[in-house]
């Protein structure tokens, strides 16, 4: 099982997996079902580029999705739209998938006219392998230390 063999796809795309979407990340990263549920029906709603919701899924099972928000919790709003909740399940890590999932979301937000996307994480070395750039130090809300904050752009 490898990304080439999971489905990516947004929950605009599959609006039926809106509850299971919700729900699996609650259970990865323990925000409210509701503000999953809210943010994934207001992508449904196409008001706007932001919020996205993007999902790998293979035999009807999520492996992994992502998020694209105004803000992903941190000080910097000026710096907008962001990435989120980037997850792939523990037996399915190191096959590409996240790296899949993030060139997805990024080609999808370039189809909505989006060409810059920024994500605060804790990691180092793990974004530059898929065109991201660290940009700056960014206080995450109700963090003791700040966390970097990449960017990655495309387009003119």
């Amino acid at each position: 099982m490898s990304a080439l063999r999971c489905e990516l796809l947004s929950i605009r795309e599959r609006p039926a997996l809106l509850d299971r979407a919700a729900a699996w990340f609650h259970g990865k990263w323990g925000v409210p079902l509701d503000a999953y549920r809210e943010s994934m029906e207001q992508s449904l709603s196409g008001g706007g580029p932001v919020p996205q919701w993007y999902l790998a899924v293979e035999d009807g099972a999520i492996l992994g999705g992502l998020g694209v928000i105004d803000n992903d919790f941190h000080n910097r709003k000026d710096l907008a739209p962001n990435v989120c909740a980037v997850y792939v399940e523990e037996a399915y890590r190191r096959r590409g998938i996240a790296g899949a999932l993030l060139n997805h979301a990024c080609a999808g937000m370039a189809q909505l006219g989006v060409d810059t996307l920024y994500l605060l994480t804790g990691h180092t070395s793990f974004y530059e392998r898929y065109g991201w750039g660290f940009l700056c130090m960014a206080q995450g809300d109700g963090e003791d230390q700040p966390s970097r904050i990449y960017v990655r752009k495309w387009g003119a």
